[in-house]
Parts: C-alpha cells; structure tokens; sequence
C-alpha cells in the first residue's frame, strides 16, 4: 500500500503541491509535502527515522556530500572524504571566505631551500658539489609539490594554476635554468589570486621572467638608422592572451558584429606597435653575485638578473613621445617610462573585453567549457563592479564558484555541462585523496615520467599558448552543437593510453624501488592503498568511494 501512494504521488509534477525546485528530488526538499504509508500508526522513539517522508526528504542520502565533492573539485585539487565531510557542515561561501585568509609560504623561496637541501643530500652521499646544478626547473617542481601536499591554501593553489595557464610563461624555453625565478611568478599568481586583477596584470607585466620569456626584458627604444625597432612580442600576448583577447566582445561573452555579421577586431598591427614602444627600457633590478663585478643595468645579460626581483624602467631606453593605445587613449609625450606602463595597464584593465575575456578563461579553467551567456554576464558583472571596486579577484572567484550554473543539479543533463579534466589536476586529485607512504618527510616529486607520458606539469607548456587552446573543436559532432572541448586537444591516442599506464603503474608499490623514477616519490614514497582495502571487496563501491 505504501509503495502505491507514492507512487501514485510521484506520477504528478511537485510544483503543484508545493513550492517549485530546481534541483533533484531527495536533497531534503519535502517542504509542503506529505507521504503517508501504512505502518505510521503508533510509531515508537526508536523507528520514527522509518517515517514514510524519509523517502523523498534525503534523510540518510548522500546527497548533501556528493554535491560539496562536486564543489571541491572545482575549487581544489582534490581531498579525501574527511575533509569533504567537514566542508559540507557548513555554507560554501563560508569556506571560500575562510580559504581567502590562507596563503602558503613563497615558492620561490622555497625552491631556494630545497636546492640547498637536495645539494647537502647530493653531497653526502658522495657528489662532488661542483656536479649538482641548480636551482633549476627540477627544484621549482619539488617546492611545487612539497606546496602542494598537506596545505590548506587549496583554493589559492587552484586559482594559481588556472592564471599559469592563462598568463603562461615556461621552462620549455631558457627559463627552465631559472628555478628560483619560476617559483617567483608562481608568487605573483598566487599571492594576487585573491587580490586586484590589476595588480596581478602590472606585477605579471614587470616580472623578469615574463620579460625574458616574451622578450621585453632589454626591449630598447627604436634606433631607426641602425633598423632596431621595439620588440612587440608581449605588446601582442598582453592583448590577446592576458587580458581582452582578439575580438570585441559583449560582457556575455559573445562576439559583437559588426553591419556585415563580421567579428570586430580588438586591435591592429598599429595598437601593437603602439604598445610595443610602451614596454621598452625594462631591465635588471639587480644581478647575481658575479666575478666580474657587473651592476644593475640596462643590457644586462639574462643570466647574471636576479629573476625574483620585478624589473625597473631605464627612462635613456624608453621610447620617447605619445603612443596611441586602445579606445582612443592617448598617453602623453614627456612621461617618465614606468608612467607610460602605468597607463597602458589601466587602458588594457578598463577595456570593455577584460571583464567577460577573463571570466571566460577562468570558469573555463574551473567549472566548465561551454559556460552560457547568462553565466558569463553574472561573472563580468562581479569583475566590473563590486561594492565600488572594478577586478576584485574574491568577488570574481566566488561569482564563479557559487553560481547557479556551476551549483545547481539541474545543469548535470545540458549537453554544455562539465569539462573533460586535465591530466595533471588528475594526477593532484590521486596524490591528495589517496595516503602517501613517506618514510623520508619530503614531498619532492619532479613527475618526470608523467610529464612525459602527458606533456603536462606545472609552469610546462609548450608555447605561450597553454598546453590547449581555448576555442579547440574536437570533431564535428563538437561544431555541430557550437560547443568547445579545450583539454581535448592533448587527449589523444597515446597521452590517453600513457596515463592509463602510469595509473597501472602506481598500483605497484615495487614500481618505485625498481625502477627509481620519482614520480610520486623520492626515497620510495609509494601510494598507500591500505585504506582502501575494505571498500575493494566491492568494485562498484570501491569506485563511488574513489568517485
């Protein structure tokens, strides 16, 4: 009897029986309702969670921890179920605001010690300390992980990466001598992560390793009898990549046409050159202890800058005179260098493009691939103003966490819903979820076989444009419903196959004695699966565990 009038009651629509949800049936919304069933007379203490309403009120559900898994996998690089479990205790908001007061020590700070710890460990086991080299990329990827692993700064780590991919510099290129100077940058994203997108587009700007990686480190004034003209690398990639893109854009994200139906470019090959004589006379701040005594100048060779030090403006290298930037704004003739960057901040930060070009790329990074208009327009707005202020990063990163669309159930069936997940956010989810088996205390893992296996790893692409594009089309049946898939385009063949691989290799715990190749340990640090064991009796419940 009882299982016919529920199912009798659920043949009709909710909303006409009480108020109308968005989200699924069994997440505690029972309000108005009543369900009845045979066995409700004289009900005892001890059964009364056996009320018929149970079965639609999600008492004993699940469902309030899968919803806050599905929130941390956006907002982190994964946890373990206790934590999950504290988290859903409380509003999401109240935890975005407590991760807004964590902040991890320097990274480039960081690297630095590692480097003169790995080479006291080096030497003690017998290595002639002129042989160890460093710090280089290797030590950023150690200070990266050693970050990584039991921090709590875990919304700060994951809006770092989504701005390293976005304003991309790379130690695929001579960069990757620069350890120090890489963990650096990862500071200018990460410390600015929550702050002011300005600030993060000025710091990003005057960082060495920037200037060295887009070559306006040096950029000298035009010397036109000795054709020596203004370097317009990052001219080109401060627009097109950092900041407002290539083509006009409403601030919900679509194109504005022009009478023809045509996309309306941003910029031409005379805004570059504009901007180009902006960003020059940038140097050294400061040099490396050296033989030959050479001081802070412009011209001096990358190799003896200090990379952890912001660049400073030589006026004698600058280009004199006004420069016509973007929306009709003219910087004036007689300014000092630093002044001229200062304006070609604002002019780039107050753009109209900024707001949805940045919103696009970060709820990329985070949420989803294909965010609708209305999405992108409600994170544009908090970019544009916020109580007063225009790029307050909280405001911007809690307008995409907390968003309907990024919240609500009833988005999981829209075919624009969800992203295919990176391989190395995967591999931070493995390493965060499951134990660590860590005898030594240390948690360098340089993922080396990994990064080979994928092509992936922190501070690691390939060129300035990412490891994927933005707009990548997998296949026609993407074109046909107008939808995007980014991290498609490094999902093929063998990266697919290779990551299986090296899953099927982390179930080995002789796989790290053996074979020696520090991906995910140092010293043998093996994952732990002894924990899981008890679920494994079961595949599926050992894979909703995992899940």
């Amino acid at each position: 009897m009882k299982k016919l009038i529920l199912a009798l009651f659920l043949s009709f629509p909710i909303c006409m029986f009480s108020q109308e949800y968005r989200d699924y049936l069994g997440a505690g919304h029972s309000n108005g309702i009543t369900v009845t069933s045979s066995n409700q007379q004289n009900r005892t203490s001890w059964n009364e969670t056996a009320s018929a309403e149970n079965t639609i009120n999600g008492t004993g559900l699940d469902a309030r921890l899968l919803e806050t898994s599905r929130f941390l996998a956006q907002a982190t690089f994964g946890t373990d179920l206790n934590y999950i479990k504290t988290v859903a205790e409380n509003s999401f908001e109240d935890w975005i605001d407590a991760q807004f007061d964590f902040n991890s020590p320097s990274t480039g700070e960081l690297t630095q010690t590692i480097y003169d710890e790995a080479l006291s460990i080096f030497v003690a086991n017998g290595g002639n300390e002129e042989d160890y080299f460093g710090p280089y990329w290797l030590h950023f990827q150690y200070a990266w992980w050693q970050s990584n692993i039991g921090n709590e700064d875990l919304l700060r780590q994951k809006v770092a990466l989504a701005l390293s991919e976005i304003m991309v510099i790379s130690r695929n290129s001579s960069l990757g001598d620069y350890g120090v100077g890489l963990g650096d940058f990862y500071d200018v994203l990460k410390d600015n992560a929550f702050g002011n997108f300005r600030d993060l587009l000025k710091d990003m700007t005057l960082h060495p390793m920037m200037g060295i990686y887009l070559s306006h480190y040096n950029n000298p004034r035009s010397f036109p009898d000795q054709n020596i003209h203004p370097d317009e690398n990052f001219a080109r990639e401060v627009m097109q990549l950092f900041s407002i893109g290539l083509y006009e854009l409403n601030q919900d994200g679509s194109y504005v046409l022009d009478g023809e139906g045509n996309r309306v470019p941003t910029y031409d090959n005379d805004d570059i050159k504009e901007f180009a004589k902006v960003f020059t006379g940038l140097g050294a701040a400061a040099v490396n202890e050296n033989p030959w005594g050479v001081v802070p100048r412009f011209g001096v060779n990358q190799y003896l800058a200090k990379k952890d030090v912001p660049m400073v403006m030589y006026d004698e290298w600058h280009q004199p005179g006004e420069k016509k930037l973007l929306n009709g704004y003219v910087i004036p003739n007689g300014q000092s260098g630093m002044q001229d960057v200062e304006d070609a901040i604002d002019n780039l930060f107050n753009h109209q493009n900024t707001a949805p070009f940045i919103a696009i790329r970060l709820i990329q990074q985070m949420v989803k691939s294909n965010p609708s208009p209305a999405y992108i327009s409600r994170v544009s707005a908090a970019f544009n103003n916020t109580k007063g202020v225009r790029g307050d990063m909280k405001a911007v990163i809690k307008a995409i966490l907390l968003d309907e669309e990024a919240r609500s159930c009833s988005w999981i069936d829209n075919p624009s819903s969800g992203k295919l997940i990176e391989p190395m956010v995967r591999y931070f989810n493995i390493t965060r979820q499951i134990d660590l088996d860590n005898k030594s205390g240390l948690n360098w893992n340089v993922g080396y076989n990994f990064y080979q296996a994928t092509g992936q790893s922190p501070l690691a692409a390939p060129h300035v444009f990412n490891f994927y594009l933005p707009e990548y089309v997998p296949n026609a049946k993407f074109t046909t419903a107008n939808l995007v898939g980014p991290e498609f385009e490094i999902h093929n063949s063998a990266t697919s196959i290779s990551y299986i691989n090296e899953v099927d290799l982390w179930t080995y715990p002789q796989y790290y004695s053996v074979l020696n190749t520090w991906d995910l340990d140092i010293e043998d640090t093996p994952l732990d699966f002894e924990a899981l064991k008890y679920f494994a009796k079961d595949s599926e419940v050992l894979v909703s565990q995992l899940d």
